[in-house]
């Protein structure tokens, strides 16, 4: 059995073919893994667990029935959906893991993240990435009417997609040097994550002739992207 990893859904009810596929996933190839990861923008906007959008519905039944089946799921937040709490964790019956983390996977230590935090080039982002994520401010927020909670994800979300279109696409990659550091931080030489949307493999000169493997994970805008992991073979691919 495999274990699955994916990210950059974005589950949006203005794109409802994601959830379709999404939903196939999980009553399909997801039924026969050894664990599935989810590594971060699994919504397009999440403002908390007590006002689920309806059409976000059927993924979160999905995912309880997936993990009523015995097959484990994690989840890391993303940049899009670092509200989710303990009680969507408790109705889908995921496990929520901190960003980063590092697993045993086959004997060897991975690291797992969303990867929005190796995006050091983009300062614009990490500040306002320190400023949300300040616990004070998502209590504050989480305190706020739902109907307000949404009005103000979605201008959030049309600001920051206003302001991409401005950047130029290198800042908004990972930078190597914030790539390296996390390797040596955490120990490992191989890390996972999402964020990007650039799917790919890539080797990573350690220093001291040490080389390790960064896995970028591709969206679900097009097609649905996956990582499979078996004690032999790792394969990233489009389905």
């Amino acid at each position: 059995m495999a274990t699955l990893f994916i990210a950059d859904l974005h589950l949006d009810p203005l794109r409802p073919e994601i959830q379709e596929r999404f939903n196939d996933f999980l009553q399909g190839e997801a039924r026969q893994a050894r664990a599935l990861y989810i590594l971060g923008d699994l919504f397009e906007v999440w403002v908390g667990d007590d006002s689920p959008l309806p059409e976000y519905l059927p993924g979160m039944r999905a995912l309880r029935e997936l993990s009523d089946t015995g097959v484990p799921v994690y989840f890391i937040h993303g940049n899009r959906d670092f509200l989710i709490g303990r009680r969507f964790a408790r109705e889908c019956g995921v496990n929520l893991l901190p960003d980063p983390s590092v697993i045993n996977l086959y004997g060897q230590p991975v690291a797992l993240l969303h990867g929005d935090t190796l995006c050091t080039d983009d300062h614009e982002y990490q500040r306002f990435r320190r400023w949300i994520r300040k616990p004070w401010l998502q209590h504050l927020m989480l305190g706020l009417p739902a109907s307000l909670r949404w009005r103000i994800g979605r201008a959030i979300r049309q600001r920051s997609q206003q302001r991409t279109r401005r950047k130029p696409m290198q800042i908004m990659d990972v930078n190597p040097q914030a790539v390296v550091n996390c390797f040596r931080k955490l120990g490992v030489q191989r890390m996972i994550h999402g964020h990007t949307h650039r799917p790919a493999r890539h080797q990573v000169d350690l220093g001291d002739g040490v080389s390790g493997e960064r896995i970028v994970l591709g969206d679900w805008f097009e097609q649905g992207s996956v990582l499979r992991v078996d004690e032999n073979h790792c394969e990233l691919s489009r389905f």
